[in-house]
């Protein structure tokens, strides 16, 4: 990648190389196993101009969401941020049916049927037809297609803006971001809001989850990057809330910069005091990252390597694409983890990318009693214990490798 994508500055400094890796949601079907398997340089750079972390894009987004594997409502820690999410911004922004709420990257509708019901017009934009299609059959208006300034168009040529516009888990897969932010801005309404929600690079940083580096993530945003990137398209940030999902992420509340409607939070000045003080305004604050990722691959590497010698089964729980970048950068294959297994029947029957791990039900851990399980949806780590409490019948274990290495009893 020779040009930020943000800015257009040339880049050449590294955050952070994690080798060769597959695209972490491409799931094998069984006769796939034996045709060959392309794997990418999985490498983000940091741009000296505007400080924006960010990685190459080696596929189209046609290729990598056009027949997309994750479906929001499989997680109920998820269905219920979504729900709260809902809740709040009904009550904060006194909303109603006179209200329109657009949602780009709006999944199988998980958010947005709260909207639908409590009586408020809300329009899903999903680019994978078949997540699309179980919106659809909620009930849930849907536009098939990926958002930019061509769909804002056409939705504000058909009269339609948006009251509230929702991002959550998005902003970071855009490979053209000054398209599809200035599409935010054109389809918003005068006195419309804008909530983004992203992984936090303070966290990312911080709390050693490199994991959440894959090639559907094309940016990694601090809020000082955030808000450069909203304020080029004439978007204001008036408010940041730090959220506990996806192991630490922002919700980014923006408006038109004219609009007086909204006063600037103090909680914006505060995360941008936080992100000062480890340095993610300066460009020096970028350059010390892969010792700790070494440091993570080492000390799991090293307790499988162990727990293999001592004759213990050794199994994993999830198949998250977090889960194929740490599996993949570490060189682990069946002879350390045995197999995994994933609540999805979309991904049940098939097998992890690159390390070709067959993913189960969840309910073959009673079956195979493993002494370990390595739980790869890390930020789900509570929910899944507890779920997973069962596994005390026979001694089982959870392993939760980041931010550090521990141990736990179920």
């Amino acid at each position: 990648m020779a040009q930020c994508r943000l800015c257009d500055h040339e880049l050449k400094q590294s955050f952070c190389d994690l080798g060769m890796s597959p695209m972490a949601n491409s799931y094998l079907a069984s006769e796939q196993l034996d045709r060959a398997e392309v794997f990418y340089p999985l490498h983000a750079y940091v741009c000296s101009n505007c400080l924006l972390v960010q990685l190459a894009v080696y596929e189209s987004p046609d290729e990598i969401f056009g027949d997309y594997l994750y479906f929001s409502s499989y997680s109920e820690h998820w269905l219920q941020h979504a729900k709260n999410y809902v809740q709040e911004a009904i009550r904060r922004f006194g909303m109603s049916e006179s209200d329109q709420v657009i949602e780009i990257a709006s999944n199988d509708g998980y958010l947005l049927k709260n909207f639908v019901a409590a009586g408020i017009p809300a329009l899903g934009i999903e680019p994978a037809a078949n997540v699309a299609a179980v919106a659809v059959e909620q009930g849930i208006p849907t536009e098939v297609g990926f958002f930019g300034t061509e769909m804002a168009a056409r939705l504000v040529e058909q009269g339609t803006r948006a009251d509230l516009l929702i991002g959550n888990n998005v902003f970071a897969h855009v490979p053209d971001l000054n398209d599809f932010v200035a599409g935010m801005a054109m389809v918003l309404a005068p006195e419309g809001r804008v909530t983004l929600e992203f992984p936090h690079l303070y966290q990312l940083i911080e709390c050693n989850q490199f994991d959440t580096i894959y090639h559907e993530h094309f940016s990694y945003f601090s809020l000082l990057t955030a808000t450069a990137a909203l304020e080029k398209h004439g978007l204001r940030v008036f408010d940041v809330e730090e959220l506990p999902t996806h192991g630490g992420s922002l919700r980014v509340y923006a408006c038109r910069a004219e609009a007086t409607r909204y006063l600037t939070s103090k909680r914006v000045s505060d995360v941008l005091r936080k992100e000062s003080a480890i340095g993610l305004d300066t460009f020096d604050g970028h350059l010390d990252y892969s010792r700790q990722v070494e440091q993570v691959k080492h000390a799991l590497l090293q307790f499988l390597i162990d727990a293999r010698q001592q004759g213990a089964r050794v199994a994993a729980y999830g198949a998250p694409a977090k889960g194929n970048t740490l599996l993949n950068y570490c060189g682990i294959r069946s002879d350390l983890i045995a197999y995994t297994v994933d609540r999805s029947p979309h991904k049940q029957g098939r097998f992890l990318p690159g390390t070709h791990l067959p993913i189960y039900g969840p309910d073959y851990l009673r079956e195979a009693r493993p002494d370990y399980i390595v739980v790869l949806p890390w930020n789900l780590r509570d929910e899944i214990i507890a779920d997973l409490a069962y596994v005390k019948e026979w001694g089982g274990k959870f392993v939760v490798p980041i931010p550090t290495l521990e141990v736990l009893g179920a």
